[in-house]
């Protein structure tokens, strides 16, 4: 079987696992009474909390001392086992806890499917940034798979979706066993200073100005992701108890299935980025990251299921270019940017930036600032959420333009 499809197998099944429950976790949360927004903040930053440990603790653990197919089976079989307990959670204490023991072995896999994929790629004599989008857009096809199924199957709402991602995710883990073997490249320690044998190279990288600013700005990325994920199906549910539209809405019934448009869009624009990196550089993409994840949030204030339905529709397009231009081209950058006796490192590092300290600030601060700013009556105000929401990734595009400076002297991704 040809190494890229069974690298597309990886890659679809990665983020169908996710995409069964992430994306309605808070239909599920809010429509079963199950706590407060802060609550539900504080469960939504389980995912930061895991990124900001786990990553770089796997990558260092898959540079120096297990295969990392090997690792990231037994964190997949672990999380599916974890998710399947997810329906006794009756409380928004016990969700906290099954959830954030969950994303400890889901989140670190992020990274380490990125690693295995390349270092499969390159073992194999293939162009990476090359070949890589076109594996890594399946991943994107498979959330799609999932919300539709989620969706679809009448689950958004109950815990049947966290059965469904378990159930693959256990399959994935057996699945990553018979892929070809991603041994530790980092394994001498002769000479080495405590700081290397630790595994702790990968955080030299903040010794370097751009590569620093890099960092810190995908950290600000990262909670402009997390809001997306927390509150825009919330938000397409919520019309229903406005009696203008009603439960029997086309948005309301298939809330679910219009967001996964964002994800349709990925796999268009993922398509898209060897062709930005080389005609215009890494900063220039990340700038046109952040103005589409100002577009993304703007045009959800703004929106409703019928006059205001094109601007729902032309958020989750934008979306698009928000995520991948920031994720996929981020992951890229570093891969070409960094030793590769600390690949695994490097992307854990990045993984933790994001989806760890960005999605935690994200998620706590969201949640207090909408239970504390933006509640009407225990109503949500979701124009005047969605506006601060636009007005952070404004101001976050603005410091990144003036702040962050091309270096030719770099490698560039493309």
């Amino acid at each position: 079987m040809d190494i890229r499809f069974r690298l597309t197998i990886l890659s679809f099944l990665q983020f169908f696992v996710w995409g069964a429950w992430l994306i309605t976790i808070g239909t599920y949360f809010f429509g079963n009474n199950l706590g407060t927004g802060e609550q539900f903040g504080a469960i939504f930053s389980t995912l930061a909390i895991s990124s900001l440990i786990m990553p770089p603790i796997t990558g260092i653990i898959a540079d120096r001392w297990v295969n990392a197919e090997r690792l990231y089976g037994m964190l997949q079989i672990a999380y599916g086992a974890l998710l399947w307990m997810v329906p006794e959670a009756k409380d928004a204490d016990a969700l906290y806890w099954l959830i954030m023991a969950a994303m400890f072995c889901y989140m670190p896999t992020i990274s380490l499917s990125n690693s295995i994929s390349y270092t499969i790629l390159s073992k194999s004599g293939l162009d990476v940034v090359k070949v890589f989008p076109p594996i890594r857009v399946w991943g994107t096809i498979g959330f799609i798979a999932a919300m539709w199924v989620t969706n679809l199957t009448g689950s958004k709402a109950n815990a049947n979706q966290f059965l469904i991602a378990g159930t693959a995710a256990i399959g994935l883990g057996l699945y990553a066993f018979t892929l070809p073997a991603c041994k530790p490249t980092n394994t001498k320690s002769g000479g080495a200073s405590l700081f290397s044998q630790l595994g702790l190279d990968a955080f030299k990288l903040f010794a370097r100005y751009r590569m620093a600013l890099f960092f810190i700005f995908s950290m600000f990325l990262g909670a402009a992701l997390q809001l997306t994920n927390m509150y825009g199906d919330t938000f397409l549910d919520d019309f229903k108890n406005n009696p203008l539209y009603g439960p029997e809405s086309f948005v309301v019934k298939y809330s679910t299935i219009i967001m996964s448009i964002s994800q349709v869009s990925e796999t268009l624009f993922i398509l898209t980025i060897p062709f930005f990196l080389k005609r215009f550089g890494i900063k220039k993409v990340m700038l046109f990251a952040m103005i589409a994840w100002v577009l993304r949030f703007g045009l959800f204030a703004y929106g409703n299921p019928a006059e205001g339905l094109w601007m729902i529709v032309l958020s989750c397009i934008v979306y698009g270019m928000a995520f991948d231009f920031f994720n996929i081209s981020g992951s890229l950058f570093i891969e070409t940017n960094t030793d590769p006796g600390i690949r695994s490192s490097a992307q854990g590092l990045f993984m933790m930036m994001t989806n760890g300290v960005g999605a935690f600030l994200g998620s706590k601060i969201s949640g207090w600032v909408i239970d504390h700013y933006f509640m009407i009556e225990k109503v949500k105000n979701w124009h005047g959420i969605w506006l601060a929401f636009t007005g952070y990734s404004m101001l976050i595009a603005v410091l990144f333009l003036f702040l962050f400076k091309e270096d030719r002297s770099e490698k560039s991704p493309a």
